[in-house]
């Protein structure tokens, strides 16, 4: 049986499905190759066909951890910009595939090979099709230029192997056993000269493909808003954590746009707006009753018919594994998760999931939390970055399922925050089947700005689900300009 914070990972992906490119890679001597989009020649342990190959085992996984959003338009629609890009590239042959993945994330990321994915999270921050051409040409061009192959082979030459970053909140680390996995290959951070080539090759793509090529620029200013206004979501990294951004990326991109001038074809033609906004019309917005809604402090789970509440002001983030929340300035932790493979009793699993954890019992009894049969005992035990830590655990049982949610704190912290703990364990909760059919995710919506309206005036009237600095960011303005009357802008509204 797993250990119960051992899931306190993103995306587990096994390994075995890479037994054979691993050794087939293991096997490759040393080798130089050409680099398709600088013709530069550099050292590779990987052919085309491996990058290929590698892109092809892992595509199934990505689409199985993350979910491929279930709109078949807006994927046509993507996919057809993306093969323009494609197209236009150093390296049309590849067999590119373009994904939206159901992720509320900010992110867009490659595999070797050509596959491209882009969150729909991102999609609501992006203003028009130029920004989307400069998100996918962007992950087009670390493809063509082979910089997660390059990656590769430096890891593989200097002996580290592929390592799983952690791409949960840095915070929630000492809950977690990073694992050594090929799937961290995705997640390995570009450098800044990787991100300025593939910068200067979106903007390449961009213009041969017949966009404006300052959309690139507009989706890093875009980004960069939403990134010093910490509207950055939940789930996998952000955007610009998984590509970091210099100081001067936006005027470095301004100059690659300056040698790569508007195509004749789209001169005067303007942003493909209102084509942009029709897609993305009625996309969710944040979480997916599939993995459980968060609303304000609640945490809500339609598909499991279970809600509770965390402690007012926590910061909570959901993903397909477990919940957790944080508080504030502090190593205060709660984690809701599901329990593998019970066996015996609501004791036996309670005490021998969480000595297996290394936690040493203190006291423990059998409880009833809002009906539901459950065990609550207080234990103490290490973690990583902290030190001794107590926990207060709550297994419950529910719908033959059981439930782990547990609150951590340094041990000489935890009386002062033990309440707030007991207050969310005694909120677990059933939803009847009427009250789980009523849970509807957000979406996006279009609305024409009316004379007199601000952003602030927007956002309540949406019930406030989206700041209003943040609606500005969504509508391509500045957090310090008010929107314009007529405009047709992007709101979210509760569904």
């Amino acid at each position: 049986m797993r250990r119960p914070f051992d899931s306190l990972r993103s995306f587990r992906i096994e390994p075995l499905a890479f037994s054979t490119l691993a050794l087939a890679l293991a096997a490759t001597l040393a080798a130089c190759a050409t680099n398709p989009a600088t013709g530069d020649r550099e050292f590779s342990l990987m052919s085309e066909a491996q990058e290929i190959q590698l892109g092809k085992e892992m595509d199934p996984q990505v689409r199985q951890q993350m979910g491929v959003y279930e709109d078949a338009e807006l994927q046509r629609y993507v996919s057809s910009v993306g093969m323009r890009l494609a197209r236009a590239s150093e390296r049309p042959n590849l067999p590119w595939q373009f994904t939206v993945v159901d992720e509320p994330a900010v992110n867009a990321f490659a595999l070797p090979g050509g596959y491209i994915y882009i969150t729909r999270g991102i999609l609501a921050y992006l203003h028009d099709e130029e920004q989307l051409a400069g998100v996918l040409g962007h992950e087009i061009g670390h493809v063509t230029a082979r910089h997660s192959a390059q990656q590769y082979t430096q890891q593989q030459s200097a002996g580290i192997g592929l390592t799983l970053l952690s791409i949960f909140v840095p915070e929630a680390r000492p809950l977690q056993g990073l694992a050594e996995t090929a799937f961290g290959l995705l997640f390995l951070k570009h450098g800044r000269d990787d991100e300025l080539q593939a910068d200067r090759l979106g903007v390449q793509y961009a213009a041969k493909g017949g966009w404006d090529p300052a959309g690139v620029a507009g989706m890093l200013r875009t980004l960069q808003r939403l990134d010093a206004a910490s509207g950055s979501s939940r789930g996998v990294p952000n955007f610009l954590s998984t590509h970091p951004a210099p100081g001067d990326r936006v005027q470095r991109v301004q100059q690659f746009v300056e040698q790569n001038p508007v195509p004749v074809a789209t001169a005067g033609r303007g942003a493909n707006l209102a084509e942009y906004q029709s897609h993305i019309d009625g996309i969710v917005f944040g979480d997916s009753p599939s993995d459980g809604i968060v609303r304000g402090n609640e945490f809500l789970h339609p598909d499991l018919r279970l809600a509770l509440q965390f402690p007012e002001g926590w910061e909570i983030r959901n993903s397909p594994e477990q919940v957790v929340a944080k508080a504030p300035n502090a190593d205060h932790f709660m984690v809701l998760q599901l329990v593998p493979n019970p066996s015996g009793s609501i004791q036996q699993i309670a005490q021998g999931t969480m000595a297996s954890a290394g936690f040493r019992p203190i006291e423990g009894e059998r409880a009833t939390i809002n009906g539901l049969d459950a065990y609550v005992g207080t234990y103490q035990g290490t973690a990583q970055d902290i030190g001794t830590v107590v926990t207060v655990a709550a297994h419950i049982v529910h719908n033959r399922n059981v439930y782990l949610l547990a609150g951590l704190a340094p041990a000489n912290q935890f009386g002062s925050v033990q309440a707030q703990f007991a207050n969310s364990i005694r909120s677990f909760k059933e939803l009847s089947a009427s009250q789980a059919a009523s849970i509807r995710p957000n979406r996006v919506d279009i609305y024409t700005v009316r004379g007199g309206d601000t952003w602030d005036a927007i956002s309540r009237r949406g019930g406030g689900l989206v700041k209003p600095d943040t609606l500005a960011i969504m509508n391509n303005y500045e957090p310090s300009q008010q929107p314009r009357a007529g405009d047709r802008i992007k709101v979210v509204v509760e569904g």
